[in-house]
């Protein structure tokens, strides 16, 4: 199985961004439905060890979803949030606030989060930004979970 790109870009704009580029072994068209299916996107969101449970999941413009995460080292997380546009295949942005308080965050403290997918090929370029952190502490903590959960992604995309 080829390994995926790691990233070309994990830098921060600043303290309150988080900006993170990452290439897929798969088509546009794929990438975009494991970002909108919720049975997919059980499969691949939270970095190794985490369970992501979709508990809810309406992808389109003023639709929203919630997602609890089983095994964090907090126990079980909940995010939500409200799907902002929804443009297939090409770009989803929606907010991102934590139900629960953590180390790295606040309790809903609400973040925006900017997918764009771009096609080389038959491969796909992510560019994933989320901005509005409230530390760098908090940056920093989601841009790790956000590169476990595309390396959980392409061993996804990667199956048959």
């Amino acid at each position: 199985m080829p390994s995926p790109a790691r990233p070309a870009a994990a830098a921060a704009d600043d303290a309150t961004t988080l900006v993170i580029t990452r290439v897929f072994d798969a088509p546009r068209d794929a990438v975009f439905k494991a970002w909108t299916d919720p049975a997919q996107v059980a499969r691949w969101k939270g970095p190794r060890g985490v369970q992501a449970e979709v508990e809810q999941m309406d992808a389109r413009a003023g639709g929203g979803y919630r997602v609890a995460m089983h095994g964090t080292p907090n126990g079980t997380m909940v995010v939500r949030g409200v799907y902002r546009e929804v443009v297939p295949p090409e770009r989803l942005v929606f907010t991102w606030a934590w139900e629960d308080d953590a180390a790295t965050h606040r309790a809903g403290h609400e973040t925006l989060v900017t997918v764009t997918l771009r096609a080389i090929g038959r491969r796909t370029e992510l560019t994933l930004r989320h901005d509005n952190f409230d530390s760098a502490q908090s940056r920093d903590g989601h841009g790790y979970g956000w590169n476990g959960s595309f390396d959980k992604l392409a061993e996804f995309l990667a199956q048959p």
